[in-house]
């Protein structure tokens, strides 16, 4: 059976902390689904369709990532994609604490789905995309916080 892999968030936009998870857990998974989800709560600075551009971009040369986008309950995504993994990352010990609960909330949902955490790079522990999006609205240097292959386009919106 495949170890297929779901990696879930909103990726607005993706930072080099989310590189970095994926880049590392390309060789413990056959296949990562980079999940883009949409949620209606949200107000996102990027649509959807350049956030999926853009994680393709960067992930080209992976050839066991994919990029997909998805609403509703992410383990039920994981079962319509035949994932039995979730992956997350944790920056700091609040991340934990969110995530601990979502996992086993998740467990809950799907038994047969485990979360598998990996544990960011120091160097990029204060990096979010929360944060990414106030440095862009006040146009400071993003160069060290996205991806190389995205800058100019972010510069350009």
């Amino acid at each position: 059976m495949k170890r297929i892999a779901v990696f879930p968030g909103s990726f607005d936009p993706i930072t080099q902390g989310h590189v970095s998870l994926v880049n590392r857990a390309a060789s413990l998974f056959d296949e990562i689904i980079v999940a883009v989800g949409l949620n209606s709560e949200k107000k996102a600075m990027f649509a959807a369709e350049t956030r999926i551009k853009w994680i393709e971009q960067v992930f080209a040369g992976l050839p066991n990532v994919r990029v997909h986008q998805y609403s509703g309950l992410t383990v039920d995504f994981c079962r319509e994609v035949g994932a039995g993994f979730l992956l997350r990352g944790l920056r700091t010990s609040a991340d934990f604490e969110f995530e601990r609960s979502i996992g086993q909330v998740n467990k809950m949902l799907d038994h047969q789905i485990e979360t598998v955490f990996l544990l960011a790079e120091a160097r990029y522990t204060p990096v979010s995309s929360s944060i990414v999006r106030d440095v862009i609205r006040y146009k400071g240097d993003i160069s060290f916080m996205v991806p190389p292959e995205i800058i100019e386009e972010i510069k350009l919106l």
